[in-house]
């Protein structure tokens, strides 16, 4: 039960376990999961809080400057909205709601202030943790974020360092960690994780996943690329349902007492074996919509959990 974890030379030879052993890997991360985290499983939801018109060339990405993806777009959307997001979030018995926005970043001005006092609303009203995921941020403005009661800032590495620039080559690699770092000293707590699927080897799961731990941040989100028709990704073959297990459990092996969860994907990549996330070492999910994707019904995933004799964590206290 080492809080450290593997070293990132097992973690590479775990990645290609097959048969018994990559069964027997998925057990090692259950216990894992069971010795920090229990029965519980942690929701959370998001709101698509601006949707479109990104400057960023994401390859994988509906709202990016590459795509011809057929998506809606609008503006941030009010404060009114972002609380009844929070309340629809409380009710479905998530513990978070993120709000993202698309674009490179969200500055100080009239969207941050209305973004603040919203987080502001949510935060007074107590039922679920505020979140954002708003780009690149600078350490003063996640400070007055956090200072408005913003719990968590999620931002994605989305790939390994040495995949990257097949993916994105709008901004640095080094930028995304600045803004991780940025969001740690701000006080806040931090969520990094990435996509598996983008084109990239196993070895740069397992880059990846270093990347991250060496950040040592307090949840990992794990996604499943969903190939949409008009991104530069769209005919890329989907992750066996085993691969993305696989690289779950060496998620939880790497970072034994991190928050884990799964994310967008899971139904597209996994299919059948959805529930053996929860055996793979994750302790929780996304549940609802994602920004330009839909998710899985509700009560689907809440009866996944009762017949794994799981239970969602609701305690909405940090």
């Amino acid at each position: 039960m080492n809080r450290h974890g593997i070293s990132t030379q097992e973690a590479l030879e775990r990645i290609h376990d097959s048969g018994a052993d990559a069964l027997d890997l998925l057990a090692r991360a259950n216990r894992l999961r069971e010795a920090h985290f229990g029965s519980r499983v942690q929701l959370c939801a998001i709101l698509n809080a601006r949707c479109g018109g990104c400057g960023e060339n994401c390859a994988f990405c509906a709202q990016s400057s590459r795509s011809h993806a057929a998506i809606e777009h609008w503006p941030l959307v009010d404060e009114e909205t972002m609380v009844e997001a929070a309340e629809s979030a409380h009710r479905s018995q998530a513990r978070r709601l993120g709000l993202v926005t698309s674009g490179t970043a969200v500055h100080r001005g009239r969207d941050l202030d209305t973004l603040a006092r919203a987080i502001s609303h949510i935060h007074e009203i107590g039922s679920v943790l505020p979140c954002a995921s708003l780009g690149m941020l600078d350490r003063e403005e996640l400070a007055f974020l956090h200072r408005s009661g913003l719990e968590r800032f999620h931002h994605n590495l989305e790939t390994a360092r040495s995949h990257f620039p097949k993916i994105c080559t709008t901004h640095p690699y080094e930028r995304a960690l600045d803004t991780v770092e940025h969001a740690k000293a701000a006080g806040l707590s931090v969520c990094c994780g990435g996509i598996f699927g983008l084109g990239e080897s196993a070895e740069q799961r397992v880059e990846l996943l270093e990347t991250i731990r060496d950040l040592d941040v307090d949840s990992v989100p794990l996604n499943f690329l969903v190939p949409i028709d008009g991104t530069p990704l769209e005919g890329l073959q989907a992750l066996t349902p085993m691969e993305a297990l696989k690289a779950i459990a060496v998620a939880r092996l790497m970072m034994p007492d991190k928050e884990i969860r799964v994310a967008g994907g899971r139904e597209y990549n996994l299919r059948e074996l959805q529930s053996w996330i929860f055996m793979a070492g994750a302790n929780g999910i996304m549940v609802g919509n994602y920004l330009t994707t839909k998710g899985r019904n509700l009560d689907d995933d809440l009866q996944m959990l009762r017949d794994l004799e799981l239970e969602p964590e609701t305690d909405a206290t940090a």
